[in-house]
């Protein structure tokens, strides 16, 4: 189950690089403070997925920059915090906003990939609505992978279209649709989540 930033504990940010320099910056003196500033940005595409700082040049993020920029602050104050790519089955009830997008395709579900960040025994989401009024909460992952903050732009795609190409050749739900139609649905329902 995904948890909010505030299962990580407030350890002070040292002045150690610039990454740990630009949250002290906006204000976030520890790292939850940082996760939570990160939480509160609207959840958009970036242009340059793989600048380090993108996200806070800004404003806005997915799970793939929000969670590789805390990941990449953990690695500047030595904190045992894991960059995670995961695949659920995305639906209405774990995804609100891409249900119709879905069902106008004839679909119930499709995987998506979704970056989070492990601290301990948690799975932390930082793009999601979990404390106030959460839609149903992502239990389970079809894959799980640790990987580093440089591997969410190609590698990530890679992984998630294989899953993809499997997913439809065991579950039939593609319902004769080629890879580049499914992948153009899950694009579709990116938009909307961005809306």
């Amino acid at each position: 189950m995904l948890h909010s930033w505030d299962v990580l504990e407030p350890l002070v940010l040292k002045p150690r690089s610039e990454i740990s320099h630009a949250f002290v910056e906006f204000g976030s003196l520890d790292y939850r403070a940082a996760a939570r500033f990160v939480s509160r940005l609207p959840y958009r595409r970036n242009t340059v997925v793989q600048h380090p700082l993108i996200v806070l040049q800004e404003g806005r993020g997915t799970c793939s920059t929000k969670h590789a920029l805390l990941r990449r602050l953990a690695i500047e104050q030595s904190l045992n915090v894991v960059l995670v790519l995961g695949i659920y089955e995305m639906h209405e009830r774990n995804t609100p906003g891409v249900g119709s997008v879905l069902e106008k395709h004839g679909l119930e579900t499709l995987p998506e990939a979704h970056c989070h960040l492990r601290f301990r025994d948690f799975r932390i989401d930082v793009t999601r609505p979990i404390d106030a009024d959460p839609p149903e909460r992502i239990a389970h992952f079809l894959h799980e992978e640790d990987i580093a903050p440089e591997q969410i732009g190609d590698y990530k795609t890679a992984v998630h279209r294989q899953f993809l190409r499997r997913w439809m050749a065991e579950s039939g739900n593609a319902r004769r649709r080629d890879l580049d139609e499914v992948w153009r649905i899950r694009e579709e329902c990116i938009t909307a989540l961005s809306r």
